[in-house]
């Protein structure tokens, strides 16, 4: 290692970002002078010289402030790392990284490392991007004292508020009653923490965060690395582009009975723009339950059938295959459109009569379960396919897509909320399509959070009987459904009650949601199993007789499954006697979040990573918890970045 006498470390700013090294060079004497005169270069020029003596806390403070990102290990420009009182930095007007030994607060040398550059515009290039990703993932808007933080350098902590000193600064309490003050304009460096657990709040100057940063990063460069591969291979793949059937398209336009949102416009079109290419599809649809994301799937898949090709729908479940089928069925029944339907619903002989017109081309579009992905499934040339809710399917029918995706159109529809910050991070790779925008007419959900009372239960019955609607009363044990159903007799004498959970027979099931959907049933008496997306308007009571076994994520779907209409829906979660304080808490934020489409704003930890969990894969979450969402979309960005640059 060569040795030194002095050093210039300059922020990473855009201003000094844009200069070349040799700038610095030339202009060294004038940037020592300037630091003299002008505040800006006194704040973002460092000028150290060996034996000089210099406070070394204040050199990490100082590193932080002019914009370093702090390491386990030196690797790239604008980092910095600490072991004991060796200090080893990139800095961006240099062309190899340095090592700073002190000797208390005495510079004893300056030395230089074989970590260089191997092309400074690419580098300067890259840089730019990863300070650009951390402003973006840092939203900071209604921070409220209590919130956890996540400092980039420092690991998890709570906000206290603000703290005026010499400037206005973010206050930051970590382990043992450390404090850490961020200066307003730092933002950059703080992400909101999200996670699937309470945070572990971290410990100031502790090791230990630099460990379980360098982690995650490492985890997020490998799944980059995947998706950048699944994306390459499908770069590859050429096919025809599918042009449009005006008159068909109009047709099915028309049989659709609602006014279509301004999202599902968009959504419409953007479709027809990707199938108007020549590389395959892939994109997703992100939106609220009952935002109208099935009809963006039914308008592609009768434009991939008009061009010649088949169309498949896998769904999570059979109730929701056979919803779909039966809807689609009415939808095209005016249309040159051959439809099927394949699950285990049908028998043997049935299944392998509609495989059979698969093979042939005698069936267009299909609608089914997991079972359109067996391998005794042939197509005879199968252009899109539509998947509901991938992340209710398993690790084999995940991995049968994932090579289906590299050479066919893909339409994935998810219910859960997209986190903004995985949308930032995915919209390089992949498309995304939001619908955010409820249908014209939808009210919201009047809630009600209640103890447990059989008087009000009854009330809700009768009120929502005598406008003649239909009830969804959720009872999620299946041991001790009989005798809420007796007691659920009693309240409604009157009415018909049908029961509907997993542990029935397939076609039993379903018979019971078809006279549920039919009108034969009054109140349908079932578990968490109505949460799968059934699309029924005349249902607009909910009655959850526990609520406080529901997570908020899945009280918020199941609420979505009433007010389907323009008519004013009523869902009443009830509690026993001795309410948990988190179940008080996710029950308040169900309340609060009574607005259409609010449930992403309000229930924020819970949405967003069910969000993540469902796009990422479940194998991501220890990662998102140790550094946080934010965080850890913010390294997947740039870890995307990285790979595209090398």
């Amino acid at each position: 290692m060569k040795t030194l006498n002095n050093v210039l470390i300059v922020s990473a700013t855009p201003y000094f970002l844009e200069k070349g090294n040799v700038w610095f060079e030339k202009n060294l004497k004038r940037i020592l002078e300037a630091r003299k005169a002008q505040s800006f270069f006194e704040d973002n020029a460092l000028y150290l010289e060996k034996d000089e003596v210099y406070d070394f806390s204040q050199l990490l403070r100082k590193l932080d402030e002019m914009g370093y990102e702090k390491v386990y290990r030196v690797e790239e420009l604008g980092e910095f790392s600490r072991k004991g009182g060796i200090i080893d930095i990139f800095p961006i007007n240099l062309s190899h990284a340095i090592r700073i030994e002190f000797y208390g607060n005495k510079i004893e040398e300056i030395e230089k490392l074989e970590i260089i550059l191997k092309d400074e515009k690419a580098s300067k290039e890259f840089l730019q991007k990863k300070l650009k990703s951390q402003k973006l993932f840092s939203d900071l808007n209604g921070l409220r004292p209590g919130d956890y933080l996540v400092h980039l350098d420092h690991g998890v902590g709570i906000f206290t508020g603000y703290k005026v000193l010499d400037t206005r600064y973010y206050a930051l309490e970590y382990a043992a009653n450390d404090k850490l003050y961020v200066p307003i304009g730092l933002e950059r460096k703080l992400s909101r923490y999200i996670g699937f657990v309470q945070p572990k709040i971290s410990r100031l100057g502790s090791p230990l965060w630099q460990k379980t940063k360098r982690k995650a990063k490492e985890e997020a460069e490998k799944l980059a690395r995947e998706l950048l591969e699944t994306y390459a291979k499908r770069e590859i793949v050429k096919r025809p582009a599918y042009p449009i059937a005006k008159e068909i398209e109009s047709q099915l336009t028309s049989t659709f009975k609602y006014t279509e949102t301004p999202d599902q416009i968009q959504a419409i079109e953007d479709i027809k723009k990707d199938l108007g290419k020549e590389e395959p599809m892939d994109r997703l649809i992100c939106g609220d339950v009952g935002f109208g994301k099935t009809e963006v799937a039914l308008r592609a898949m009768v434009q991939v059938v008009n061009a010649g090709f088949q169309a498949a729908m896998i769904c999570p479940t059979t109730i929701l295959a056979n919803q779909h089928f039966q809807n689609f069925k009415k939808r095209v029944q005016k249309l040159p459109i051959k439809i099927g339907m394949l699950s285990r619903l049908q028998t043997k002989k049935e299944q392998k009569k509609v495989i059979e017109k698969l093979k042939k081309g005698k069936i267009d579009i299909v609608i089914g379960t997991h079972r359109v992905l067996s391998n005794d499934v042939d197509f005879q040339n199968l252009g899109l396919l539509v998947v509901d809710d991938e992340q209710r399917f398993g690790v084999k029918q995940k991995e049968k897509l994932k090579k289906l995706k590299v050479r066919l159109d893909v339409l994935s529809l998810s219910a859960t909320p997209i986190p903004r910050t995985l949308y930032l991070t995915l919209s390089s790779l992949k498309s995304v399509s939001l619908i955010q925008i409820p249908p014209v007419g939808r009210l919201p959900v009047k809630t009600f959070v209640l103890p447990w009372s059989e008087e009000t239960v009854k009330k809700a019955i009768e009120s929502e009987i005598k406008r003649g609607g239909q009830i969804y009363f959720l009872h999620n044990r299946i041991e001790t459904m009989g005798i809420m159903k007796k007691i659920v007799e009693k309240l409604a004498p009157k009415s018909r009650i049908g029961v509907g959970h997993g542990r029935l027979k397939e076609k039993e099931l379903v018979k019971a949601m078809e006279d549920f959907q039919n009108k034969k049933i009054d109140i349908l008496l079932a578990t968490t199993i109505i949460e799968n997306g059934l699309d029924l308007p005349n249902v607009n009571t909910l009655i959850v007789a526990d609520a406080t076994k529901l997570g908020l994520a899945e009280a918020y779907q199941l609420r979505g499954r009433v007010g389907r209409s323009h008519i004013q829906a009523e869902a009443y979660f009830f509690y026993g006697k001795n309410l948990p304080e988190k179940a008080k808490k996710r029950l308040k934020a169900l309340k609060e979040a009574e607005a259409l489409g609010s449930g992403y704003k309000i229930a924020l930890r819970d949405l967003e990573i069910r969000g993540a969990g469902n796009i990422l894969g479940k194998e991501q979450s220890g990662n998102i918890n140790s550094v946080g969402l934010n965080l850890y979309c913010q390294m997947l960005t740039v870890a995307i970045e990285k790979l595209k640059r090398d």
